[in-house]
């Protein structure tokens, strides 16, 4: 369901920022060897919500997808949009969020939750030349896919090596290649290198709790 009447944030601009985040107390398993589930989860939860504040310090209005309860909670807390998550995947919650923004004919964007290093130069970097009318797309370092953006229907394929899958359903986009959009945390050494950088000293206090 749909709780629109939480945000505060919505129609700041044209376009939905899509972030679809699963639970935050099972996601990360590939960071089990070095951090707690306690750890795990407090990263999940300040990952998102790094995201999601910066899309709102671009101007922009987060609509979040998920089907965890604790999720939805922080989510409406936090006075974002929600919308239910199918629970088939990532490129299934995407379609549904798409679907819903598509219906009232509005741009939309997609990004990962977990981009430590996002920032709201990178978030322009994307919405301009959708704004603009075109397609976007920015590519992870692993070949993935860290955000899509387009307007109507689209049929997503994340997964390993989903830009070149994604980049063959555009038509003529714009590709962002930044490095707020190529390093999401999926295992120990991604995190080592965020928290490495300046730009993810702040991962450090996100964590102190759970050291």
């Amino acid at each position: 369901m749909l709780r629109e009447h939480y945000s505060p944030y919505a129609r700041q601009m044209p376009g939905m920022v899509i972030i679809p985040v699963k639970s935050f107390a099972l996601g990360k398993q590939r960071l089990s060897g070095v951090l707690a589930p306690e750890a795990r989860a407090q990263l999940g939860r300040a990952l998102a919500n790094h995201v999601a504040e910066t899309v709102v310090a671009a101007g922009r209005s987060p609509l979040i997808v998920t089907a965890d309860h604790d999720v939805a909670s922080w989510a409406g807390d936090s006075g974002y949009l929600l919308l239910s998550d199918p629970g088939e995947g990532l490129s299934s919650a995407a379609r549904a969020a798409v679907s819903w923004v598509a219906a009232r004919s509005e741009p939309w964007l997609v990004v990962h939750s977990d981009l430590p290093w996002l920032a709201v130069e990178d978030m322009a970097a994307l919405t301009g030349p959708l704004d603009e009318g075109g397609p976007v797309i920015a590519p992870s370092a692993d070949g993935g896919t860290s955000a899509i953006g387009s307007r109507g229907d689209f049929a997503f394929h994340f997964g390993p090596s989903s830009f070149h899958r994604h980049l063959g359903e555009l038509d003529n986009p714009s590709i962002v290649a930044r490095p707020g959009l190529l390093l999401d945390i999926d295992a120990p050494g991604d995190l080592r290198a965020a928290s490495s950088s300046e730009r993810g000293a702040w991962l450090d206090g996100a964590l102190q709790s759970h050291s």
